[in-house]
């Protein structure tokens, strides 16, 4: 049985119905209602398989959990390059958030150096789902020990229009400041993002059990009003 195939045996049309509204830019028959850890699952059955390397040549798959399985497959190489040359090689053909958001290699966390010059060639893209990976990765992986204060920028800097981008830049700006909020917070005082990523940002950081109360208080002061 191919990756194809096990995953259509798993097709649940109730789940389908669930999942469609969550991810309306994809059409609802791209989705076959597959819930995340049986597709973690189904990936480490068949990682380091051939039906795994010839499902990773095969683009662009029909389905989106097609595409989930694929990220998970990637996650777990423990080679860097080979992961980021798969990586590379996938990107362009994501088109939606939560394939986008759900990889996490294991791999970037022991080669930080290396991973710097791809993440902010990421986000530099036209293309919105590579520069919200580039974003997403810099905020996982760069707001810790490694953080410096320039990344930031990579982030504000990015001009965007898609809701999905946006909302990205805000998340990584309510998690900058949780986690670096002396660095970050220069940016919502002089205003550095647009001003709907601006208040979403202020938003999300409200709503984060990461930032203490003084800091929420005077987030508050710092909202845009009048939009």
């Amino acid at each position: 049985m191919t990756i194809s195939e096990k995953l259509i045996s798993f097709q649940d049309t109730k789940y389908q119905d669930f999942m469609a509204p969550l991810v309306p830019n994809i059409p609802k028959e791209s989705i076959l209602g597959i819930r995340t850890p049986q597709m973690r699952q189904v990936a480490k059955e068949f990682f380091g398989t051939k039906q795994a390397d010839d499902f990773l040549q095969t683009l662009p798959h029909k389905y989106f959990e097609e595409n989930m399985v694929h990220f998970f497959l990637i996650s777990m190489i423990k080679d860097f390059d080979l992961c980021v040359c798969e990586i590379e090689r996938f990107l362009p053909f994501i088109d939606c958030w939560p394939v986008c958001d759900q990889s996490s290699p294991k791999v970037f966390k022991k080669n930080h150096e290396k991973l710097l010059c791809f993440i902010e060639k990421w986000i530099n893209s036209e293309h919105v789902y590579t520069s919200r990976f580039g974003m997403r990765i810099l905020m996982n992986e760069f707001l810790g020990q490694d953080f410096r204060p320039e990344y930031l920028k990579l982030v504000s800097q990015k001009k965007a229009e898609d809701y999905y981008l946006k909302m990205m830049i805000a998340w990584y700006f309510a998690t900058a400041l949780a986690k670096q909020y002396d660095s970050a917070i220069i940016y919502i005082e002089q205003r550095q993002l647009e001003s709907w990523t601006h208040n979403k940002a202020i938003q999300k950081a409200l709503e984060s059990f990461r930032v203490s109360d003084e800091h929420k208080n005077y987030l508050r002061t710092l909202k845009i009003k009048n939009l």
